[in-house]
């Protein structure tokens, strides 16, 4: 078959049927556009149909190629990780700004996943000293690849949230599993991996340890950004304030939703 038949048979709109095609045959996207008379080597064109039949099954893109971009960077991910958002980009905004005036910051990302926050933030800012850590020994190996890929200096850390993590940070940055076990939401994400996006409970579980346990971490002045669901803002103020931080603020994200909180710890 050619790449036009394959292209109008999958079924997928046109950008993520060229990207698959793309994927499984080695060709450019541009190429699949000016030549759709191509014919696809058979071993190709199979590849491509169980690619769209796995798609069309509701399995994100981000999986199916194995990258997704954040901070205008590649991240390689696999089911083992949450796929990285746009929104979360405002995290990695916040935390730059936050230390801007900081000469060798030190940076705690905690639940790091891909590695997408702590590898921005490290290539942003190279003369940072971050550490990630995270919970998940497949999470870790797959950011620890990225960051070899992206030559990004970051120490990964294998930790329960603050259980192996020694020493003081100017920041903290977090973005925990916060959705809640009742939320409709969750059956639209059932392709990643459930403990990186839900407490099993409230949803606010991971972000009162996170809270609670960042004054011990932080050093004077350090700073505490968190992500957190687009009803949690109050709530996440709250836990704040109760831990005793100062210029406590919710900051919402490119679409007007509530999505981050940050506070200074005196």
């Amino acid at each position: 078959m050619t790449a036009g038949e394959l292209l109008a048979a999958s079924g997928l709109p046109g950008a993520e049927a060229r990207a698959l095609l793309a994927f499984a045959s080695g060709a450019t996207r541009e190429a699949l556009i000016a030549f759709p008379e191509r014919v696809v080597a058979p071993e190709a064109a199979a590849r491509f149909e169980a690619l769209v039949e796995r798609r069309r099954a509701g399995e994100p893109m981000a999986y199916l190629l194995g990258v997704q971009e954040f901070y205008r960077r590649p991240f390689c991910v696999t089911p083992a990780v949450l796929i990285p958002r746009p929104e979360t980009e405002l995290l990695v905004e916040l935390a730059l700004d936050a230390l801007r005036s900081i000469e060798s910051p030190r940076v705690l990302e905690l639940g790091t996943g891909s590695g997408c926050i702590a590898i921005s933030l490290a290539l942003e800012r190279p003369d940072a000293r971050v550490v990630a850590a995270d919970a998940s020994v497949e999470a870790l190996a797959i950011a620890r690849a990225n960051a070899q890929r992206l030559d990004a200096r970051v120490d990964f850390v294998a930790s329960d949230w603050y259980a192996a993590i020694a020493g003081e940070f100017d920041a903290i940055v977090a973005n925990p599993p916060y959705v809640a076990a009742s939320d409709p939401h969750l059956a639209d994400l059932r392709f990643e991996p459930l403990y990186a996006l839900t407490d099993h409970g409230d949803g606010l579980g991971c972000l009162r340890t996170i809270v609670a346990g960042a004054p011990a971490h932080l050093a004077r002045d350090g700073w505490l950004l968190v992500e957190h669901g687009y009803d949690q803002a109050a709530a996440v103020r709250a836990l704040f304030e109760r831990a005793g931080f100062d210029e406590v603020r919710t900051v919402r994200d490119a679409a007007g939703i509530e999505r981050a909180c940050t506070g200074r710890f005196v």
